[in-house]
C-alpha cells in the first residue's frame, strides 16, 4: 500500500525538498495550504506528517510552541509520525565537537532554548517524532539562506564572502541529500522508536575549503573575504531580524562537526552527493565563463564526513 505524507511549508527550502524526495521514493504526497486547509483534516490518512513549517527569527517565541502543539494535535488524531527537520542552535557556545543525539543540548541563547524546548515537547507529548538534525544548508536554488543572501553574491567579482573564522570546521547539508535521508528514516516508520534524533553529518567544510572548492569549480582564484558584522550590530536596535542573527553568530566562530554513527545504522546504503557537485548547483546563479586559472600553490581538498 502506497503511503502518505503531508508536507506542511511545502514552499520553503526543507519543504521543497522533501516534497520531491518523498515523490520520487514513490510516496503519496500532500502539500497543505494554510489559506484553505484544516490542518486536522488534512493529517488524516497521513503516515507521517512533515513538520517544514519555520517562522522568521523574531516570531518564534510567538508562534512556535502554538504551531508544533498544533502539530501534535494532528498528529494523535491521525496516529502519523511527525519529522522535524532538526538543527544545531540547541548546542551551546561552548559544547566541544563532535556533536551528536548524545550531545546535550545547552545552548544560553533564547533562540537555541525555543528550539530546545519545542524538540522536548515532542518527547513528552506521546507522538512518535524524528528529529533529523542537520547544519546550515546548501539549496539548489536562492532561497534566502547564508549562502545566497550573503556568501555567494560577490562571486562574479571573484570573492567569497564568509561571516566567521575561516579555517574552522562548519557543518553543512545539502538538502536534496537531507530530504532523501527524511523519506528514507520515514519509511521505517514501523521499527523506530517514540522519539528518535538522528543527526545528519553532510558535509564538514571550513570557509577556506570552500574558497578552495569554489576556486576550481570555476577555474578562478575566488578569494574569501570576511564579512563585516558592523552594519548588522548597528541596524540591530531596529531590526529584529539582525538581533536574532546576532545571537547566532557564535556558530560562525564555533568549530563543529556532526557524527553520523546512528544515520550510519538507518540508512548504510546512503550515497551522499559530492561536495564539489552541491556547491556547483548553488552557486549556479553566479558563475560566469571560466577561465584558465594558474595555481602557484598546493590544493588541499575539503572533508567530507562519510555517511
Amino acid at each position: 500500500m502506497q503511503k502518505s505524507v503531508l508536507i506542511l511549508g511545502a514552499s520553503g527550502r526543507f519543504g521543497r525538498n522533501a516534497a520531491d524526495a518523498f515523490w520520487n521514493a514513490g510516496w503519496s504526497v500532500r502539500a497543505f495550504d494554510r489559506r484553505k486547509d484544516d490542518l486536522n483534516d488534512a493529517a488524516r490518512g497521513a503516515d507521517v506528517i512533515v513538520a517544514a513549517w519555520n517562522p522568521a527569527y523574531p516570531d518564534w517565541a510567538a508562534q512556535m510552541p502554538t504551531l508544533h502543539a498544533r502539530i501534535q494535535d494532528a498528529a494523535r488524531l491521525s496516529g502519523a509520525m511527525v519529522l522535524i527537520p532538526g538543527n544545531v542552535y540547541v548546542y551551546g557556545e561552548h559544547t566541544p565537537a563532535p556533536w551528536s543525539e548524545e550531545t546535550p543540548h545547552d545552548a544560553a541563547n533564547p533562540l537555541g532554548q525555543l528550539r530546545a524546548g519545542m524538540e522536548q515537547s515532542y518527547r513528552e507529548s506521546g507522538v512518535q517524532t524524528v528529529v533529523l538534525r542537520a547544519g546550515d544548508f546548501i539549496d539548489t536554488e536562492a532561497s534566502g539562506n547564508w549562502l545566497d543572501r550573503m556568501m555567494l553574491p560577490s562571486l562574479p567579482k571573484d570573492r567569497f564572502t564568509y561571516p566567521g573564522r575561516p579555517d574552522i570546521p562548519h557543518a553543512w547539508a545539502y538538502l536534496p541529500d537531507l530530504a532523501r535521508a527524511a523519506a528514507e528514516i520515514a519509511g521505517q516508520k514501523e521499527s523506530l522508536p517514540a522519539f528518535t534524533d538522528v543527526t545528519f553529518a553532510g558535509y564538514t567544510l571550513s570557509g577556506d575549503d570552500m574558497a578552495e572548492m569554489l576556486s576550481d569549480i570555476t577555474g578562478r582564484d575566488i578569494a574569501l573575504r570576511r564579512m563585516s558584522w558592523l552594519p548588522v550590530q548597528v541596524a540591530s536596535p531596529v531590526w529584529p531580524l539582525g538581533r536574532s542573527l546576532l545571537e547566532m553568530r557564535y556558530l560562525w566562530d564555533t568549530p563543529h562537526w556532526l557524527e553520523s554513527d546512528r544515520f550510519d545504522t538507518l540508512c548504510p546504503r546512503f550515497a551522499p552527493t559530492p561536495p564539489e557537485e552541491a556547491l556547483a548547483r548553488a552557486a549556479g546563479p553566479w558563475l560566469k565563463p571560466a577561465r584558465k586559472r594558474c595555481r602557484t600553490h598546493s590544493m588541499r581538498r575539503s572533508t567530507q564526513t562519510t555517511l
